[in-house]
């Protein structure tokens, strides 16, 4: 697996997903296509996150978008998750951090922290 598979659009690193390797091969191998997509009570096949960033405006991830955050990415998230508005601004604050230092840096920092850990533009 190409290690910038590991990256998501979004700002989550795929390295730390308890779905890799058995249900998912990471968001960008999957063109979008996660494994929860392919839940039957979700309406979409494709992310729309990864869809508006890498085929409607062709970046590489949301923190080269002028429009972070947008309603699109805020509004995606797992209702049952009490924790995924802050969830969000961490994924945010990563976003930043990737677009200041380049997503191979930015692969290398998310693979040194603990598994147990999000990521944050001040790691």
């Amino acid at each position: 697996m190409a290690e910038t598979s590991l990256a998501t659009v979004c700002g989550i690193y795929c390295g730390r997903c308890s779905y890799l390797g058995e249900a998912c091969s990471g968001c960008a191998a999957e063109e979008g296509r996660v494994f929860w997509t392919r839940l039957d009570e979700i309406p979409w096949d494709v992310c729309p996150i990864w869809k508006c960033c890498t085929e409607e405006r062709q970046l590489e991830h949301c923190g080269l978008c002028p429009d972070l955050p947008c309603a699109t990415y805020l509004d995606l998230k797992d209702p049952n998750d009490p924790q995924a508005d802050l969830h969000k601004r961490e994924c945010i604050e990563s976003l930043k951090h990737r677009a200041e230092v380049g997503t191979t840096r930015w692969l290398e920092e998310q693979k040194r922290l603990p598994e147990n850990r999000r990521p944050s533009a001040t790691d």
